[in-house]
């Protein structure tokens, strides 16, 4: 596999849901779009931007689930984390990360006893640094609970009529990624934006080139309708993700940079 030179920016930047997305599609769209961006590893970056933690990402990449990513927008946009290729580890940006730590304080103390006692509302088993995650029941929950949430100055996220997320306020997944791109100096433009729910909506909001895969939810489906940067995909998951590689052109340029390239050695 080719490493991009510490000094070369990469020509293309994939910034990707897991769950639905990254991780969706049919083993063989999964492994296509897995491949070809191993193959292009000199000029190909990859950002995983993701509900998920970092424990779960270096288990599924040390398994070979999945590549390794250069930069992770974990936890909801609450995590920024940095991947060293030496050790092949995931570690917390302590810069990039602390407004988002700022912002979060101590959390849901003040409000944690009412959450406690919600209905339709469970807390998940997982402990977040900068969020906290719970499982939603839309039959039994009370709207009243959001209103409670954001008087205590923090955001509410549910998604995948599923799961219910309290997270700092103004932080999500499209800001924390901008703020990575900001901090790497990548050109906006070469980025390209995928995702399959509703916590995903604020990355198509960055006004990034985006693909909303063919298997997203209704409510994400609504909400990027008639965006000229989001391109909605028939296929699902990882295939989604290849169709809009193509689609927006990124291919060919990954394509052209690869032709002109210099090998440097691993």
């Amino acid at each position: 596999m080719l490493m991009r030179r510490q000094d070369m920016d990469p020509v293309f930047t994939l910034a990707t849901d897991l769950d639905g997305t990254f991780l969706g599609g049919s083993e063989l769209e999964r492994q296509s779009l897995y491949n070809w961006i191993e193959m292009h590893r000199s000029v190909v970056e990859l950002i995983f931007v993701t509900g998920r933690d970092l424990p779960f990402i270096e288990a599924s990449c040390a398994d070979g689930v999945m590549p390794w990513p250069d930069f992770v927008v974990g936890d909801v946009g609450t995590t920024i984390a940095t991947h060293d290729w030496q050790t092949n580890s995931l570690a917390p940006d302590d810069v990039l990360e602390a407004p988002i730590a700022a912002l979060w304080g101590d959390g849901i103390a003040g409000i944690r006893e009412h959450l406690d006692s919600a209905p339709g509302i469970e807390p998940q088993d997982v402990i977040f640094r900068h969020r906290m995650s719970y499982h939603y029941d839309p039959e039994c929950f009370d709207p009243a609970t959001i209103r409670v949430i954001e008087a205590a100055g923090f955001d509410c996220l549910i998604s995948d009529n599923r799961f219910l997320d309290v997270l700092p306020k103004g932080i999500s997944k499209g800001p924390s990624l901008l703020r990575l791109l900001d901090a790497r100096r990548r050109a906006r433009e070469v980025v390209l934006v995928a995702g399959d729910t509703l916590n995903d909506l604020s990355l198509f909001e960055t006004g990034l080139k985006g693909v909303a895969v063919g298997n997203s939810e209704q409510g994400l489906m609504e909400k990027v309708a008639g965006r000229d940067n989001v391109h909605v995909a028939q296929s699902h998951g990882a295939g989604g993700v290849l169709e809009a590689i193509d689609r927006f052109g990124f291919a060919d340029t990954v394509a052209r940079a690869i032709e002109t390239e210099i090998e440097v050695p691993a």
